[in-house]
């Protein structure tokens, strides 16, 4: 039975407070999410001699390692806000059928990204940007992390749903486990063991495996929670998921498409520095990581506040909960784009970066992170659609900003400027996705809550 101390936080008392409950935990869990990375490669580019060039080989795997994780989004974040829908309608029969199919999604997917990347994976690698110099520390891990698709997707897919039932401080647990466990197994397979790069990827998959194993135990055995269980699988249901999922799975399956087009970009006009503009790359995206996905912890950790009262039809909560995270969005991307124009070397500085790569890095975090405040807009309004349902809307301004405007530009400008110009897509992409996203936003809620008003005064009459 699903807790109604949680839901009764979702639908009554201080919205502020509903909000922080929710975002605080979210967001601490995917700051512990970005340490996965992170950890690896502050290790990585500490090992003698090789550190600069292994720390570019890691870099040259993130595009197929974050593909993979978007698909444990596309059905977590796909399932989350129905069922918290479900569960503001009262329907837990329903909610639980959802889990059911999600449990079935995920397996299924797992394996066949595993055999996927077991057959084409160095393939993918030169695709992605894999030099002479970097392709066998990219190909030493990404076999290895190979073996850890199921448990990140289980891991990162069930957590959705923990979250979606008002649970983000058990969400944050199952982030926790497996940071905390990454960070003391790294050192031990990197140096200890002297394994290197699979060493990293180990420890890797080793942590994932353990927060998989708490997510699974949690939904299975948590009594106050909707739990999992078999049966009830629906073609049907699993298609409406798939397609509520593909506005966060676009969002961070495209990453993926960018930083292709990135390392690319700066290996092929980057002439002899090409190879060092990756690692700085590298360095540069893993800021990103820690100002990008904290956010969406923020603004997808809060569905539930969304989904439970638009499903109950409570309009002016939702709306009050919506202004609400947006402000709180901003408010962190404020205090991060003070960090990236007064801490970027700082930063760097942990990945053992000196002279020349850490100036180079410096200045493209600097660049990369120029419009971040305007992007915490865009996360809270095409999250906060996503929980609606509004999944066709939420789409479309997802492939906006990457597709539309800054993968042409990521590869135009530098016929320009240079490899660096290729840097300025991101700030233009998030400033101008910002101001349509926040119009079309303010053009349809109003419409979306009085439909939803209405239907439910129509089911209610006819009750």
């Amino acid at each position: 039975m699903a807790d109604t101390r949680a839901t009764a936080r979702l639908s009554q008392g201080s919205v502020l407070k509903a909000v922080l409950s929710l975002a605080i935990p979210s967001m601490l869990a995917q700051f512990v999410n970005v340490a996965y990375g992170i950890v690896d490669r502050i290790y990585i580019g500490n090992l003698p001699e090789i550190g600069s060039v292994a720390l570019g080989g890691v870099g040259v795997c993130g595009p197929l390692t974050t593909i993979v994780s978007s698909f444990a989004f596309l059905i977590g974040l796909g399932g989350a806000p129905l069922l918290a829908i479900r569960l503001g309608e009262g329907d837990e029969k329903s909610a639980r059928k959802i889990l059911a199919n999600a449990l079935v999604m995920l397996v299924g997917v797992a394996v066949i990204l595993t055999l996927i990347v077991a057959l084409w994976g160095n393939n993918f690698l030169v695709w992605f940007g894999a030099t002479n110099e970097l392709f066998p520390y990219a190909s030493d891990y990404l076999k290895v992390y190979n073996y850890g698709t199921f448990f990140a997707l289980m891991a990162a897919g069930l957590n959705c749903f923990i979250i979606a039932q008002g649970r983000a401080g058990l969400g944050m647990v199952t982030s926790l486990i497996g940071a905390v466990s990454n960070i003391a197994l790294d050192p031990l397979f990197i140096f200890v063991f002297d394994m290197g790069v699979k060493g990293a990827a180990l420890a890797t998959v080793l942590s994932q495996m353990f927060s998989a194993a708490f997510a699974l135990v949690v939904l299975f055995c948590k009594k106050d929670l909707v739990n999992l269980s078999l049966g009830g699988y629906d073609l049907k249901l699993a298609l409406r998921m798939l397609a509520l999922g593909i506005s966060p799975f676009l969002i961070i399956a495209t990453d993926s498409l960018m930083l292709l087009a990135l390392n690319s970009v700066l290996a092929n006009y980057g002439g002899d520095m090409g190879g060092m503009y990756v690692s700085a790359a590298t360095i540069m995206l893993s800021f990103m990581q820690v100002v990008t996905m904290p956010l969406g912890g923020i603004t997808s950790g809060t569905q539930p506040l969304l989904g439970f009262n638009y499903g109950a039809g409570n309009v002016e909560r939702v709306k009050s909960s919506q202004k609400t995270i947006a402000l709180v969005a901003i408010g962190y991307t404020v205090v991060m784009f003070v960090f990236s124009m007064f801490g970027a070397d700082a930063f760097v500085g942990i990945f053992n970066a000196e002279g020349q790569l850490r100036e180079i890095s410096v200045r493209f975090i600097r660049i990369y992170t120029a419009m971040i405040i305007p992007l915490a807009l865009q996360y809270a309004f095409v999250d906060g659609l996503t929980a609606l349902g509004i999944a066709k809307l939420s789409v479309v301004l997802s492939m906006l900003r990457k597709i539309v405007i800054m993968l042409p530009l990521t590869l135009l400008l530098p016929t320009f400027g240079g490899a660096e110009w290729a840097l300025y897509a991101e700030p233009i992409a998030d400033l101008v996705s910002a101001i349509v996203s926040t119009t079309a936003y303010l053009i349809v809620i109003n419409k979306i809550l009085r439909t939803r008003q209405q239907k439910l005064q129509q089911y209610n009459t006819s009750k």
